[in-house]
Parts: C-alpha cells; sequence; structure tokens
C-alpha cells in the first residue's frame, strides 16, 4: 500500500493507492501548512496528527532500523523477529512458546507481557524434558517470582497446543522456533505433519491483531520440507483475514527463514 497526501485548508487528504483508490480526511486547522514556520502551535498540531497517522496506517513503525539491520546483514532473523514481537504484544496479553528450546523466546516473551496485574500469561511447550528444564532454569535465574508465575510449561507436543489453552483465550502471538534443540538430540526434530497441526491450532486460537511467527531452519534434514510445508500453509490462508510474508536471504540458502502471520 502506498499513500499520497494532499493538504486544504481544513483537512489532510489521504489517498491510498490501492484498487479503489479510496480516500480518508484528517481534521487541520484553517490555513495550516506542514511546511509553515509562522505559528508553531499549528505546526506542532500538523506534526503531532501526522505522527498518528503514521502509527495508525503503518502498526509495525519504528522498525526501519531493524529491517535495515537485517538487510544490511548487521541483525540476524532471530533479533528482527524479537522486534517484531515487540511491536505487537501489549502487557497482560496471552501468548504461546511453541517450541521453548533453551526458554530464550520464553523469556523475551514474559518481558513483553508481564506487568502488576498479572493477567498475562505465556504458555510454553516443548516435546523434550530436558528443553523445559533449561527454559525453567533460566526464568529462575532472570526474573522474580511473582512475574515467574505467569508463565506455564507444558511437556506436550506444539500440535496438541489447544489442549493447553483455556477456553475463551485469544492469543495476541504464537511463536515456533523449529528444527533440533541447540546443544540437544539433533535427531529430534519438528517435522511437517506435526508442525501443520500446530499452525492449524494456532490460527484458530488467534485473536485479531494477533501475529504467528515462524523461524524455520532450513540446513538440517528433513528442514527444506518442512519449510515447504510452512510455505504452502500459509499461500492458503485467505487474504481478506491473513497477511502472510516471509524474510529470506537468497545467497545464503541455508539462513533461517522467518515467516509472518498476522491476523487483522
Amino acid at each position: 500500500m502506498f499513500l499520497s497526501l494532499r493538504l486544504s485548508s481544513h483537512f489532510l487528504t489521504v489517498h491510498r493507492q490501492t484498487l479503489n483508490n479510496s480516500p480518508f480526511l484528517i481534521p487541520f486547522p484553517r490555513n495550516c501548512s506542514i511546511f509553515s514556520r509562522r505559528n508553531p502551535r499549528t505546526r506542532a498540531f500538523c506534526t503531532k496528527s501526522l505522527e498518528q497517522l503514521h502509527q495508525d496506517t503503518f502498526p509495525l513503525s519504528g522498525l526501519e532500523d531493524a529491517l535495515l539491520g537485517y538487510i544490511t546483514g548487521k541483525k540476524k532473523a532471530t533479533e528482527l523477529a524479537h522486534l517484531i514481537w515487540q511491536r505487537i504484544v501489549q502487557k497482560g496479553d496471552n501468548v504461546v512458546d511453541a517450541t521453548c528450546g533453551n526458554g530464550y523466546d520464553t523469556l523475551a516473551l514474559l518481558k513483553m507481557v508481564a506487568d502488576d496485574t498479572g493477567k498475562g500469561r505465556v504458555y510454553g511447550m516443548d516435546i523434550q524434558n530436558c528443553a523445559l528444564t533449561n527454559t525453567s532454569s533460566l526464568l529462575d535465574e532472570s526474573v522474580k517470582s511473582n512475574e515467574r508465575e505467569i508463565v506455564e510449561l507444558f511437556h506436550l507436543c506444539h500440535s496438541r497446543m489447544e489442549e493447553v489453552i483455556p477456553e475463551g483465550i485469544y492469543l495476541r502471538l504464537v511463536v515456533f522456533n523449529l528444527g533440533y534443540l541447540p546443544g540437544g538430540d539433533k535427531a529430534i526434530i519438528t517435522v511437517p505433519e506435526k508442525t501443520s497441526r500446530a499452525l492449524e491450532s494456532a490460527c484458530r486460537l488467534m485473536g485479531p491483531g494477533g501475529l504467528i511467527s515462524v523461524m524455520v531452519y532450513v540446513g538440517h534434514p528433513g528442514g527444506r520440507e518442512e519449510y515447504e510445508t510452512i510455505q504452502d500453509f500459509a499461500s492458503g490462508l485467505p487474504a481478506e483475514s491473513w497477511v502472510c510474508c516471509k524474510f529470506e536471504m537468497l545467497n545464503r540458502p541455508l539462513a533461517p527463514v522467518l515467516v509472518l502471520l498476522f491476523k487483522k
């Protein structure tokens, strides 16, 4: 989507370059000029209105530096993912770490949702006991006990996600870090069939404005097949209710791929 701006005496007209090219209006004071330096009060009003427009139109605004860092190779896909999560998740939200691993994503999610109310929840799951042990140890040494209490860990495959999410709870974010456990048994990996079922569950549990974030590792046996399954799944979601994209290094075929599924 592209925007063009035109200023009149009463309104800032914003044209969305879409199929219907329909404009919408933002009220401005009479004789307001974005480039005017004569009236500081008017200039401040215009600046604030434009900033609000930017935030409302582009909910992920503020990620420009992170995206540039990824494009120039200065930021890893995992760093980009965490920065995107921070723009989606709010205090008190319900989120899922579908593959806890060593707990670093779980810890990051906890810091995003924790507040004084204790309403937020992080549901973490993994099929390996050692992964849950590592995650639990990391949380115990990194956060206060009252924050630790809002994390629930389950020895469970991510394909059974719906079994642990209470009825009536909608999720803001579900994250997958696929492949094998770093430092663990490389023969134990996520597989396309169960990951596909987990994505279906995540879609059913996701609330409007929520995100499914999938980090796919293609360099190990089975990784490429799982990646193709995820691409097929994302491509089949209806465009009226989902926005799906990916971040992929074309000249680094073994680099991880970040796939994002955003529910409108």
